[in-house]
């Protein structure tokens, strides 16, 4: 295991600071190679780096809230945890950011600080959209990868090819899938099926993505029918929320089964265990977040109401994704000019 050197925010989210350097104490325990530069204002950063080795304070005074407009607050408070760990990894001072914080906020930030490669289009070159990615559970024990979530709710049928791209090198480099397969979200999976949009992106996908399997419905982002899930971020970002809402539900309408009389109580005891299982594999804390692919260095994004465990993994993600080179890979990928 190599060093590497990745930077954190701690003031992201709706948790108090402390959850976030709780969890990066539990990250530079868990990996003797991490260094970590974090950032936040002067109080909460300089006294928790005095007590940890291999831990940097970067002093942000500013704060961006989840209450703030993004891209407004980016342009304003440049000397915020978030501006400034993205102006980190753009200028070599760590492989890698993780926030917590607004996701509007830090797509802003990475997109203009870190900033996005370029690929050629019309003749020209052009930057390509950064896309918010992540790895759900699926049914046959293992991981799909979604794509895009959020970041981009308006696209043009050839980002939706650098999506798939993107996503599958994800799948390769991170997940380990040699030849993942990648499917295009419709309404069916018959090639005439879904609406103009995405019958005029599935012929591109056809010729320029390897793998592809063609059009899936929403039910494949947890069947694992194919590896990844391709689709524009207003798509994307209403799948991901109906998965969770429906997740929530069932482990709502579980509790409320098992609580209701003594006989389910005793029950409940017998299968603790597994729903402690099932509710960790759908909180997503053990992948600490989604990562924006198509920029120059690895950003990932946590869940605002994020817990200890989500920033260790989190904060060690980003560490694992720059040791496997992603980004390298992802550019790779595309084509794109390095």
């Amino acid at each position: 295991m190599s060093k590497v050197r990745v930077c954190v925010d701690a003031v992201g989210g709706d948790e108090p600071p402390e959850t976030v350097l709780q969890g990066i104490a539990a990250a530079l325990e868990a990996d003797s190679e991490l260094e970590v530069l974090v950032a936040g204002p002067e109080d909460v950063v300089v006294p928790f780096c005095d007590a940890h080795e291999r831990a940097e304070a970067l002093i942000a005074p500013d704060v961006i809230t989840m209450e703030d407009d993004p891209i407004a607050a980016v342009m304003k408070k440049r000397k915020s945890s978030i501006v400034l760990g993205c102006r980190a990894v753009k200028k070599g001072q760590a492989a890698g950011f993780f926030s917590a914080g607004s996701t509007g906020a830090v797509t802003a930030a990475g997109t203009a600080y870190v900033t996005p490669y370029k690929v050629e289009a019309d003749g020209k070159r052009s930057p390509v959209r950064p896309c918010l990615t992540n790895a759900l559970p699926n049914r046959k024990g293992g991981l799909t990868v979604l794509c895009d979530m959020g970041a981009n709710p308006d696209v043009e049928p050839q980002d939706v090819v650098r999506f798939a791209q993107m996503g599958a090198a994800y799948a390769t480099c991170v997940l380990g899938i040699e030849h993942p397969r990648v499917g295009l979200l419709a309404n069916g999976t018959e090639e005439h099926k879904g609406n103009a949009f995405t019958q005029a992106c599935y012929p591109l996908m056809r010729e320029q993505v390897p793998g592809f399997a063609g059009n899936c419905e929403g039910t494949d982002v947890t069947s694992g029918n194919v590896d990844v899930v391709v689709c524009d971020g207003f798509s994307g970002n209403i799948a991901l929320k109906s998965i969770e809402g429906a997740a929530k539900f069932m482990m709502q309408e579980l509790k409320a089964g098992f609580m209701s009389s003594l006989k389910t109580k005793l029950a409940a005891l017998l299968f603790k265990d597994t729903l402690h299982g099932l509710k960790a594999k759908l909180s997503g804390d053990a992948k600490g977040g989604a990562v924006l692919l198509g920029l120059r260095g690895v950003v990932v994004i946590g869940h605002g109401a994020t817990s200890v465990e989500a920033v260790k993994n989190g904060t060690l993600a980003v560490a694992d994704a720059a040791r496997q080179g992603l980004v390298e890979r992802v550019a790779e990928s595309m084509g794109a000019f390095v």
